[in-house]
């Protein structure tokens, strides 16, 4: 993505945020109510404003009245949160963090009456509830009674979004923002999703989301989108009934004759209109979670099973489904390996004048000097290199691949935008996804990170 571009859409991205805050705090103001029980904060939440925060998140926890005056009381404490700052917001959060995780005395001695109930079945089973329940922390019921609230679920995605850009080096905020993923991957199970089509028709609001969190491929306004959600095309999306206007994660789909090798000829508005019925490939060439604050609950896979199931009852002619995807992690691998002197040196000449020069995509002759050294190491780069836990480096190889596909093809310049050549070297690569393969190919790579390739592809990373 360009700075410009990025830049946009930060702006973008915080106008919206703002605009929700605005509406989320007018709608609980009907519910928190006005009086007594409302929260005026400094947007820093200073000292003394800690404290009384610190008193009314007692209070919730507390539980007087019933399910009303809990639902007020974090009506209370959500406008409050959403009144703040960055660093009133982290003070909010860390407040909850560090006052209301699980009380360590309570632990111990839940584990001292395990130890000394060895024998006793009957002692066990109490001394172990006891233990479960010392470790449930008390915060976990407030971020439950904010779950309550409307738009209150989407309000949790949104903090822990921003607990996880906060919590790397901090113990606290990391096991607040575990408790919060705990959570949601219980809200969000896959059980409770809809799969829904996007077309033209769609909501305008959800059309506009679209177009804001598409992340590998951007939309270049309405008449692009238009051209993505026409006959030969299929834009679909998981949702949660508790947010209809949001996509979680959603998947863009061309139906041609034949696997896609160029992603701008793919979305080329100008190309002729394709014939879905005479399609014999679905090509998924852009992929997006949409929620960071979802970020680690897996239901990506899901998405594209119930894709191709769909896909295949309305276009029987469909034999092949596969992706035309980018390789996010080639170029910084291959700066590395470079720094390194991992190259050979026949190729590294050339390859550091390429990492100097973004324009050799335009030079015909580095073009044709480069091809062949720079499919050799990207087939190296997807068959080989691995992160410290064995999985595959780079992430969207393995997002495919723990789903069941195989590296089937890399496709040389297969992206000539900015972004693909400053990420992938303009490579691109598909993910075949070969029905009858799928489950072994899965088994492989989850149980011994075993990458399912072509011929073709195993050849180049010999070479």
């Amino acid at each position: 993505m360009s700075e410009a571009r990025e830049q946009r859409m930060t702006q973008a991205v915080g106008t919206a945020l703002l605009a929700r805050i605005k509406g989320l705090a007018t709608l609980w103001r009907g519910i928190a109510g006005r009086g007594g029980d409302e929260v005026i904060l400094a947007p820093d939440l200073p000292a003394e404003d800690l404290a009384h925060l610190r008193g009314q998140m007692q209070a919730c926890l507390e539980a007087r009245g019933g399910e009303v005056s809990a639902r007020t009381r974090a009506a209370v404490l959500g406008r409050a949160y959403l009144g703040l700052n960055t660093d009133g917001r982290l003070r909010f959060l860390r407040l909850l963090a560090e006052e209301f995780g699980p009380d360590r005395g309570d632990i111990d001695a839940a584990i001292d009456q395990l130890r000394s109930s060895d024998g006793d079945d009957r002692a066990r089973a109490e001394a172990e509830r006891a233990l479960r329940q010392s470790l449930e922390p008390p915060r976990l019921k407030l971020l439950t009674d904010f779950n309550g609230l409307p738009e209150g679920i989407k309000f949790l995605v949104d903090m822990r979004a921003e607990l996880m850009g906060q919590a790397k080096d901090d113990p606290a905020l990391t096991a607040l923002e575990g408790d919060l993923k705990g959570l949601l991957a219980a809200w969000f199970d896959i059980g409770f999703l809809e799969l829904r089509r996007i077309t033209w028709r769609s909501p305008a609001m959800v059309l506009e989301k679209i177009m804001a969190y598409e992340a590998v491929h951007a939309i270049q306004g309405w008449g692009d989108l238009k051209n993505r959600l026409d006959s030969d095309r299929r834009l679909y999306g998981f949702f949660h009934p508790r947010m209809p206007d949001e996509p979680l994660i959603f998947v863009e789909v061309a139906l041609v004759e034949g696997i896609a090798g160029n992603v701008q000829e793919l979305l080329d508005p100008a190309a002729p209109l394709g014939d879905p019925q005479a399609a014999d490939t679905a090509i998924f060439y852009s992929i997006t979670n949409a929620q960071k604050g979802l970020a680690g609950i897996s239901f990506g896979n899901f998405l594209i099973k119930r894709v191709v199931d769909d896909l295949s009852r309305e276009f029987p002619r469909l034999k092949t489904f596969a992706t035309l995807s980018p390789i996010p992690g080639f170029r910084d691998w291959l700066s590395q390996h470079l720094h390194q002197g991992e190259v050979s040196n026949d190729a590294k000449g050339s390859l550091k004048t390429l990492l100097a020069e973004p324009e050799w995509v335009k030079e015909p002759a580095m073009v044709e000097a480069l091809k062949g050294p720079l499919l050799r190491l990207a087939a190296r780069y997807l068959l080989s290199a691995r992160r410290g836990d064995g999985r595959a480096l780079d992430p969207v190889a393995h997002f495919h691949l723990s789903n069941g596909a195989r590296v089937e093809r890399l496709n040389w310049l297969g992206d000539l935008s900015p972004k693909g050549v400053a990420q992938s070297c303009g490579l691109m690569v598909n993910y075949l996804y070969k029905l009858d393969g799928i489950e072994a190919n899965h088994e492989a790579y989850s149980a011994s990170g075993k990458v399912a390739a072509s011929g073709e592809v195993r050849a180049l990373g010999r070479g």
